[in-house]
């Protein structure tokens, strides 16, 4: 039998506008330098999903010796229509050295310099996006100043 295996595809899922609070600077642990990145706020636009991003969750970030940041988000939004759904974000954002201590340093930087992928989860109970729940999807993003602009697609 011969089969073949399909190749994914994208589809755009929403995209968030992200406010960050002040990071909290937790030191050198033994896999790197530890921030905690509180998430106050923002928006989420997209013709399948779209809300507000509600205040309460962080990225707890690892610096490594390369200087590559490991993304490690949780957080919440709410719907438009009222339903609380949960995500975590994972991945990592790296490049050329000069372009990330501009970024550190809170300079606008073309995301086309550097690379920052994510790998996000849906969780809720709300029967109308338990689809959520059952997708894979990827982020593609860029840090600016005081929060993050992050594209969700969905593979297909």
């Amino acid at each position: 039998m011969n089969q073949q295996i399909l190749q994914p595809q994208l589809r755009h899922l929403c995209d968030l506008d992200v406010e960050l609070g002040t990071p909290i600077e937790l030191g050198d642990g033994p896999r790197g330098r530890r921030r905690i990145i509180p998430i106050v706020g923002g928006r989420v636009t997209g013709e399948r999903l779209s809300g507000r991003i509600l205040d309460l969750g962080a990225d707890w970030q690892t610096i490594f010796a390369d200087g590559t940041a490991e993304l490690d988000t949780r957080y919440s939004m709410e719907t438009g229509d009222g339903a609380v759904i949960d995500i975590r974000n994972y991945g990592y954002r790296h490049g050329p050295k000069e372009v990330l201590e501009r970024l550190a340093r809170g300079d606008a930087v073309d995301p086309a310099l550097y690379y920052m992928r994510t790998q996000p989860r849906f969780e809720t109970g709300d029967a109308r996006y338990l689809w959520l729940n059952r997708i894979v999807c990827i982020g593609s993003g860029a840090r600016l100043k005081d929060g993050v602009r992050i594209t969700f697609f969905e593979v297909l």
